[in-house]
């Protein structure tokens, strides 16, 4: 599945979501928050909120790309904190 077609599918799945009692975890799960850093977490969280309050599908869309963001973004320090700690490892040696 190409990301375009993976991320109208994330933006119908919230906008579905969003009529759910449990609404604020689901979507949560769905974006994927806990593979984020610990600010960006709490952040999508307030976004995610925000975006039950009003329901418009511009800001579900916004959340959906910042969502993807963040978590390249968390992704690459990860990859970089490793290949960080194993060069250094390898120069004491």
């Amino acid at each position: 599945m190409d990301s375009k077609t993976n991320h109208e599918t994330t933006i119908a799945a919230i906008t579905q979501l969003r009529s759910n009692p449990e609404a604020l975890r689901l979507i949560s799960e769905k974006l994927g928050v806990k593979r984020m850093g610990p600010a960006d977490h709490i952040r999508t969280k307030h976004e995610i909120k925000a975006y039950l309050a009003t329901g418009n599908s511009a800001e579900a869309t916004a959340l959906a790309q910042r969502a993807s963001e963040r978590r390249t973004e968390q992704e690459t320090r990860t990859v970089a904190a490793r290949i960080t700690e194993r060069l250094g490892r390898s120069i004491q040696q």
